[in-house]
């Protein structure tokens, strides 16, 4: 590679981290051709962008990126390293859990979800756990809603009893 692609590379690089609030490093190594092709292509299937990078470019590219502390991330910058984007936070630890069920890797080396760092394979189950944006929004929306459906079976529970107890006094009458 010479000095004018790295430097291209890095500019990559540098604007997918930027625009990245989600990011999972992966060790890839030792994976034949025909199981990485099969990753990819699950990566594609979930809306995930999967791509092979190098250590000390990767380093670099975090160096420069701007308002982001990627904390100890660097750290875990050794061996066959791949980079995972995503919108959904949760997405690459599923599929690196469901993947491994038939594989010994990907490993979990580390992830970057919206300012937090976690970092090691034994976060993976952590991070499977986590719930989506959408999922969070649904929950407060059934929490919140939860109260005001009670009051309102409350209400016309308690008004067709009144009704009730008017009529038969009613027809006493």
């Amino acid at each position: 590679m010479t000095k004018e692609e790295k430097a291209k590379y890095i500019d990559e690089l540098v604007v997918e981290l930027t625009a990245a609030n989600v990011f999972y490093l992966a060790d890839t190594a030792e994976l034949t051709v025909e199981v990485v092709n099969s990753l990819r292509r699950r990566c594609f299937q979930s809306d995930i962008r999967m791509r092979v990078v190098k250590n000390t470019l990767l380093e670099k590219a975090m160096d420069r990126v701007t308002g982001r502390d990627f904390g100890d991330l660097r750290s875990t910058l050794a061996g066959a390293t791949s980079i995972m984007f995503s919108e959904v936070a949760n997405a690459p630890a599923k599929l690196i859990h469901e993947f491994r069920k038939k594989n010994d890797k990907p490993l979990l080396k580390g992830a970057y979800i919206d300012q937090a760092v976690f970092i090691g394979d034994n976060q993976l189950d952590a991070l499977v756990a986590l719930k989506s944006r959408e999922e969070l929004i649904g929950e407060i929306i059934g929490l919140l809603q939860s109260p005001a459906k009670n009051v309102v079976s409350g209400l016309t529970g308690a008004g067709a009893k009144i009704a009730g107890i008017l009529k038969t006094l009613e027809e006493r009458a």
